[in-house]
Formats: C-alpha cells, sequence, structure tokens
C-alpha cells in the first residue's frame, strides 16, 4: 500500500483533528501506521473499524463521486496546514489533516495563497447578510478567494458574494462531499465547484457531528492568513473559529453591527478585547493583509481620475476654482508655476478632459473631469 491510500484509509477511520494519530503518521508514516491498524488479533475499537474498510471499495466511491485525494507535499497542498503540525489543541482537537477530499475544479494551494475567510452566525440578519455578501464580492474583485463553511447565513452570504465577484470560492465542509450538508445548498455546492472547491476532512458518506465542525473550524483558520468574522453571538460556532486563528497566529478581524443585536455580540467582544482589529469594507481587510511596506491598491470604485496627474498637474488643477473661471496668469500664481510652463499643463489637461476654456479665454473645470476631449 503506498502513502496516499494509507493516509486515505486513516482518513476514512479516523475522526478529523486527532492528534495522536497525526503525531504517529508524523513519526512512523502513515503505511505503518495502518499495518498497525489492521494487524490480526487487536481488539482496539478503531482496529476493528480499519479492518472492515476496503481500500479498493473507497477509491473507487472516491473516482465516482469525480473527487480527488490531496495529501501533504501534493503541489496543492496549501502551505499553511502545516501551522497545524504540533500547535496548541482547541477542544482537544489538533494535527494537519491526513488528507482531504477535493471536489472541483479549481487549485487549492493557489487559491488558499490569496484567500480571505469570512465567517459569522448561521441565523444571521438581513444587515449581516449583507455585510458579508457585500464584502466577499469586493474582495473578490480586488483578487481575494473567499472560504468559509457553506452554512446557512453568513457563509452561504459570503459564498453567494464572492461567486458575484471575479474570483473562485471554496466551501471547507464538515461531511463527505458525496451529501454535503446542507442539503438545501446542494445548488450553491454546485456553483461553488464550477470554477472553486468544495473541501472536506471526510470520506465519502460520512455525515457532520459537532466534533466534526469543530474540526473543520481549524482548517478554515489555518488554509487562510487572515478570518473576518461578521456576526455571532455569545455562543456561536463562528468564534470557535477565530479561536483557532488566534492560536494560530493569524489576523483576526471582526465587523461591529448594532450594538442593541444579539448577534454582534462576540464581534463587540472580540474588538473590545483586541482579539480582533475592527473592519468595515475591504479596504480595510486588504490593509491588514498586506505585505508590510507595501502600499494597498485603492479598490477599483474608489480610485479617483487625478490620480494620473504628476504633481505640477495636479497642484494646477486644484487651483482652478470650484465655480466660475480663471485667466492662465491668475492660475499661474496661485499654483507658483511659471506663465509657459503652466499654457503647457493647461492644454495638457484640457486635451484629458480636466479642463475646459470659455468664450473669454478662461479656464474653469470640466463636468466630467478626466475624460478625453474628443
Amino acid at each position: 500500500m503506498d502513502e496516499r491510500t494509507a493516509r486515505m484509509c486513516l482518513a476514512a477511520v479516523v475522526e478529523p483533528g486527532h492528534p495522536a494519530v497525526a503525531e504517529a503518521v508524523a513519526s512512523y508514516g502513515a503505511e505503518q501506521v495502518w499495518s498497525g491498524l489492521v494487524r490480526p488479533g487487536s481488539a482496539l475499537p478503531l482496529s476493528v473499524r480499519a479492518r472492515a474498510l476496503s481500500p479498493e471499495d473507497l477509491r473507487r466511491r472516491t473516482s465516482a463521486e469525480r473527487l480527488r485525494f490531496a495529501i501533504p507535499g501534493d503541489p496543492d497542498w496549501p502551505h499553511g496546514l502545516a501551522d497545524l503540525v504540533g500547535c496548541e489543541p482547541v477542544n482537544q482537537l489538533s494535527g494537519e489533516p491526513l488528507g482531504l477530499w477535493l471536489g472541483g475544479g479549481g487549485d487549492l494551494g493557489e487559491l488558499a495563497a490569496s484567500a480571505v475567510a469570512v465567517v459569522g452566525s448561521r441565523a444571521s440578519t438581513a444587515y449581516g447578510d449583507t455585510v458579508a455578501a457585500e464584502l466577499a464580492a469586493e474582495l473578490s474583485e480586488s483578487g481575494r478567494t473567499v472560504l468559509s463553511g457553506g452554512a446557512y447565513g453568513i457563509d452561504a452570504a459570503a459564498h453567494r458574494g464572492c461567486l458575484a465577484g471575479r474570483t473562485p470560492t471554496i466551501a471547507v465542509l464538515a461531511g463527505g462531499l458525496d451529501q454535503p450538508y446542507p442539503s438545501g445548498h446542494r445548488p450553491l455546492f454546485d456553483r461553488i465547484a464550477e470554477r472553486g472547491l468544495l473541501v472536506s476532512e471526510l470520506a465519502p458518506g460520512e455525515h457532520p457531528t459537532r466534533v466534526r465542525f469543530l474540526a473543520r473550524n481549524r482548517l478554515i483558520a489555518a488554509i487562510t492568513p487572515g478570518t473576518v468574522l461578521v456576526e455571532a453571538a455569545a455562543r456561536s460556532g463562528a468564534r470557535n473559529t477565530v479561536t483557532w486563528a488566534n492560536v494560530l497566529g493569524r489576523i483576526v478581524m471582526a465587523v461591529p453591527g448594532p450594538v442593541t443585536s444579539a448577534t454582534s455580540v462576540t464581534p463587540h467582544r472580540l474588538i473590545r478585547e483586541a482579539e480582533a482589529i475592527l473592519v468595515a469594507r475591504a479596504g480595510d481587510v486588504l490593509e491588514l493583509l498586506s505585505p508590510l511596506g507595501r502600499a494597498n491598491p485603492r479598490p477599483p470604485g474608489e480610485r479617483r481620475a487625478t490620480d494620473s496627474l504628476s504633481a505640477d498637474e495636479l497642484r494646477l488643477f486644484e487651483s482652478v476654482p470650484g465655480r466660475g473661471s480663471i485667466t492662465a496668469g491668475d492660475l499661474a500664481l496661485r499654483a507658483g508655476l511659471a506663465i509657459p510652463t503652466c499654457l503647457a499643463l493647461l492644454d495638457e489637461l484640457a486635451e484629458r478632459g480636466f479642463l475646459v476654456q470659455n468664450v473669454l479665454g478662461q479656464w474653469q473645470l470640466s463636468p466630467r473631469p478626466g475624460q478625453r476631449a474628443r
């Protein structure tokens, strides 16, 4: 049995986030650990389950569902998952996944490199859904992949917002990808798989449980460099994802809501206790995730026509009054420019549609700055 098959079999019989098994695989290799489990005579529950598994049947089911199984070391394995090795357990869960079942055409490693996790309450409000969808759409337009858990509420709003943008989205699920949960999201999952990815630590045929949701949350936090919490009540599963993000040293962000809203209790507390940074729009998220010292590009909707002007052109343009007109001589005086330089720049600004000259030969602002004269 090769390493990939051994990992696939182990992932099918061991609960996700089992630190002892992860450590054993790291120390002895998946093939040796699997051989130990299926050794005849062992009455351990895990061994009984392992001996009942048919590797050939598991490979067949994976192929029949058009899934693939990725393992550490594969080109499309996200680098961030390695941070789970030896990290502090949360709810007694830890460890890098033995492998991941993937559905869809996207490259997980490539998409993860630019991913942002957007998570929150299943019982979201209209405010939360709108914020999550708009935030995800703007992040997508800026080239970021949005990752979430595929649940009702904020997760679904984030996925749909990203689908309205230009980048794929990733859904990390807590059950087998052959019967994704919740079943009401099957059309959404089909759309996600067209360009993005469905991801699970669970083999085909497995159903979600509370512990599996908690184990899934560590993947959401580890895959991405930053997690945004939009809405979460005092006792919310999304809070567990934030805990994982903090343990892993990821950037944690939270969107504030109305002070009267029960679904904004957790974001407000995280901000107050300095466990999360307040963000209100995609630009805030992009700024926090940008490498230190690198200017964050202004989102397309915020780019000004005057951004293309030189320093002298901008000084001259800003010297033109908002109402009325002004002579070239007065403009040169205001802008501190020589008359010949001022006249040359005025012609250029007029050609590029920033200024117009009236019948008296004076200069005034164009009604549509930045649109070239024809």
